[in-house]
């Protein structure tokens, strides 16, 4: 043994094999030359009855003095009871954020979520999330790593805020799971970008004119009598894309649409007679159970949105979109006085606040309310005074 110096080191030659050079002065600290001529620095300890090896790093990065003296960190580590070696195999194998994604998905999403939101959660993690974070460890992520995640994605900002909602609900299985202390979720407390909602109600004149277009492209057979039956029932009955495509004849009664499940889970919708009559009207086919037939013998209706934009382009709306159909259900039933808490049930929200963004369509009947109201009052002030408050005045 001999003390490692630069110069000693360098002098070393490469061998067939590998082989080690220990220091004279700190027990335990070496150098290894492998047969490719590449040495490394290292130290070797034993701890619970074994020899372990813990790698410093490459000589040519790393001096023989810087060797040593990092050489020396860990063997004092030892010396308290400590394992460097285990300690970075620990580290090195502690799951990333790539792995809290997996085990979202195929752990919860794939058991509490619809199918619909679970693909939506695919696009958000595989585009935005794995790309930006999944290199990370679970236990080493940090509020300031979400605060500039969301940042950078501020140019998007509905999507900046799903992906956070996301993560916070990642992080909070993460503590459930063990994989992070507990009340250490990152995401946690993150300030929101401001979402602008949109919000596209059909005017009175704006429903004839796509009435009219519906009945046009029916009559000139443009359109299938499935397709324009379903963008009819999307307006009568203010249901979701989804639930109306989906519909199954077991499920269609005289006055309801009985949804065994839905986004919100079983739904119990009113069907009005309007609506029920363009159902029964429809040609049902041998052994398909689907109200709104598509071109497979078994199948439903996939694509309605190509029917939607030549209808809508046909109407003057190209601007309204087709889930614009159920605002405007619930703008109507608003501006009509429909009881937000009946609204809520008719439109399957799973809570109020969510109904309540239609309120301000209420504005002018709560203004011809109001005016009423004042006419009532003035009136009754311009009226003729009685001879009480005659006298009263004299007095």
């Amino acid at each position: 043994m001999t003390k490692l110096t630069k110069r000693f080191v360098e002098g070393l030659p490469s061998k067939p094999s590998d082989y080690f050079v220990w220091d004279s002065e700190i027990a335990g600290f070496g150098i290894r030359v492998m047969a490719s001529g590449r040495k490394s620095y290292l130290v070797q300890y034993r701890a619970g009855g074994r020899t372990r090896r813990r790698s410093i790093g490459p000589h040519g990065v790393l001096t023989a003095d810087e060797a040593r003296n990092e050489a020396r960190k860990l063997l004092g580590e030892v010396a308290k009871g400590g394992n460097p070696s285990e300690d970075r195999n620990r580290v090195l194998r502690a799951p990333t954020v790539n792995s809290l994604c997996d085990r979202f998905m195929n752990e919860y999403a794939e058991h509490h979520c619809k199918p619909s939101t679970r693909k939506g959660y695919v696009s958000l993690i595989d585009n935005w999330i794995r790309p930006r974070l999944g290199a990370f460890r679970i236990e080493d992520v940090r509020r300031k790593d979400i605060v500039e995640f969301h940042h950078n994605m501020r140019d998007r900002p509905y999507m900046a805020n799903r992906a956070v909602s996301i993560l916070s609900k990642m992080f909070n299985l993460a503590e459930d799971w063990g994989l992070r202390t507990d009340s250490a979720n990152p995401a946690r407390r993150i300030k929101k970008f401001r979402e602008v909602e949109k919000k596209r109600y059909l005017s009175d004149d704006e429903q004839v004119r796509l009435g009219n277009a519906l009945a046009h492209a029916l009559e000139a057979g443009q359109e299938t009598p499935y397709a324009v039956s379903a963008i009819y029932l999307l307006l009568l009955t203010g249901c979701r894309l989804g639930e109306i495509l989906t519909l199954k004849w077991e499920f269609v009664t005289s006055r309801h649409l009985e949804l065994p499940d839905s986004k919100t889970g079983r739904r119990r919708i009113p069907l009005p007679p309007e609506a029920y009559d363009i159902i029964s009207e429809l040609p049902r086919r041998a052994g398909n159970p689907y109200v709104i037939l598509g071109e497979t013998e078994f199948g439903h209706l996939v694509n309605l949105q190509k029917t939607w934009l030549r209808v809508r382009k046909m109407a003057g709306i190209e601007d309204v979109r087709m889930h614009d159909l159920r605002h405007t259900y619930a703008s109507v039933a608003v501006t009509n006085g429909v009881d937000p808490f009946m609204l809520k049930e008719i439109m399957g929200h799973k809570n109020l606040q969510t109904t309540l963004r239609y309120a301000h369509l209420a504005d002018h009947a709560v203004q011809s309310a109001a005016g009423s109201v004042a006419s009532r009052i003035a009136g009754a002030l311009r009226s003729k005074p009685s001879e009480k408050v005659v006298k009263l005045r004299v007095v």
